[in-house]
């Protein structure tokens, strides 16, 4: 399972999205960034913190290419 959550200027944490994803793949993810744009997302994140999976870097990268990355 995919799961993107957001955090407010507060600090407080909101789901974004979430779907089924073939083992965290770029195309898994680029599929979940492009719904929430679908969905308008039209700020690019400012960061991404994920746990090292490489196929989120890579569609982030395509999609939000400002957006930094720290691994948790």
């Amino acid at each position: 399972m995919l799961v993107l959550i957001g955090a407010t200027s507060e600090g407080k944490k909101e789901p974004i999205g979430f779907q089924a994803g073939v083992r965290e793949s770029a195309q898994s993810w680029r599929e979940l960034l492009v719904e929430i744009k679908r969905r308008g997302l039209s700020i690019p994140p400012r960061m991404a913190v994920g746990d090292g999976a490489l196929g989120l870097w890579t569609a982030l990268d395509e999609l939000f290419s400002g957006t930094h990355h720290q691994r948790c």
